[in-house]
């Protein structure tokens, strides 16, 4: 459609009517005779539009451009901020906890978001040492957190179960496989599953985690190269994992795992902007059976979405939040959330919320 300016769209503004015609002709003539002659005038004026690009104001030239998927602000967290905290979600609650903030304290404070009412409850303090780079994920009314490193530099591979019904922490089996940070996971079904990271060599293996028995068992490893700092996405009972880096070599791999086959899938690279390099310490969340990555290195703000049905990546506009590492990602309900995450020093404790349904519009 071709936007007009305003002092053009309306035909009988710009030609005034006679008024012998108004004294001569019944009303509904006079009304087709206006209809035809805006017509013929609004037409005209199209044409000179289109030969004529940019010569007319109004044209369309200066329409600001718009892109599915739009942010906005929520409550902060109301603890301090951080930076490489982790987190997981029961129900319409988002749980955020540990991390460090401005000082390098090693954090174990948690807290809950209720969306319904967008505000921020402090919860019972993670169980363990206060740590960072530190992993979660829930299963049913339970979330789990482990691994990590603490403030003296000690890699962890302790292991703890958060009771929302009874809100109190307590211990369980430490992980299976060797202590670490920054490692990627996630949970499909009935079980939870942690791999990747750095336990002073880059990583690839796999754990699977039975809270029925309190069970570890090792599963086949991640099919790409080792890598910490990576992002998991779970879509209709898979789990894709890829980006993050190794040996400070960022990598655009993405493989699916399929539980029931313990079996890892290459899929589409992700890629980035145009850039060099492709994301490290990302977030990602899904929403309604699609994927979506954002922030992490190379301190980009664009947000890319999957599609697992067409095996395909789209860009979906920008975060609208500061450039971050180290945030947490989380989704509830459609929406999905990034918080928390920092870059150099500093650290951040503000709240997107992302709608994939409505448009972006950019100048």
């Amino acid at each position: 459609m071709i936007n007009l300016p305003n002092r053009f769209r309306s035909a009988t503004g710009f030609l005034p009517k006679s008024k012998s015609q108004t004294t001569s002709l019944p009303q509904a003539d006079q009304d087709t005779k206006t209809h035809r002659r805006s017509q013929l005038i609004n037409w005209a004026l199209g044409l000179v539009c289109i030969g004529w690009a940019g010569a007319l104001v109004g044209c369309g030239s200066s329409d600001p451009a718009t892109t599915l998927g739009d942010w906005r602000t929520r409550s902060s967290l109301e603890g301090p901020a951080r930076s490489a905290a982790t987190g997981f979600v029961i129900g319409n609650f988002g749980y955020v906890g540990t991390g460090f903030d401005a000082s390098n304290n090693r954090l174990k404070d948690f807290w809950a978001y209720d969306q319904t009412k967008n505000s921020w409850a402090q919860i019972a303090d993670f169980g363990g040492v206060g740590r960072v780079y530190a992993v979660g994920f829930s299963i049913g009314a339970k979330g789990y957190v482990g691994t990590g490193i603490d403030a003296n530099s000690v890699r962890l591979k302790d292991f703890w179960e958060y009771d929302q019904a009874s809100n109190a922490w307590k211990k369980a089996a430490d992980f299976g496989g060797t202590a670490r940070q920054q490692a990627v996971a996630f949970a499909v079904g009935n079980k939870g599953y942690i791999g990747t990271g750095f336990d002073g060599n880059y990583l690839k293996d796999f754990w699977s985690f039975d809270p029925s028995k309190n069970t570890w068992t090792k599963v086949t490893s991640y099919s790409g190269e080792k890598r910490q700092g990576a992002v998991a996405i779970v879509l209709n009972g898979l789990a894709y994992v890829g980006t993050g880096n190794n040996n400070n070599t960022a990598q655009r791999d993405w493989y699916a795992y399929d539980p029931a086959q313990d079996a890892w899938v290459e899929k589409a690279q992700f890629s980035t902007d145009q850039s060099t390099l492709p994301r490290s310490s990302a977030v990602g969340f899904a929403i309604n059976n699609l994927g979506y990555i954002t922030t992490g290195d190379p301190n980009s703000t664009t947000v890319w979405q999957y599609n697992p049905a067409s095996d395909s990546w789209t860009t979906l506009g920008n975060f609208e939040g500061a450039t971050r590492v180290n945030a947490v990602g989380f989704a509830i309900g459609g929406k999905g959330y990034v918080t928390t995450g920092g870059i150099g020093t500093g650290r951040y404790d503000d709240l997107w919320e992302f709608d994939p349904t409505i448009a972006q519009v950019t100048e």
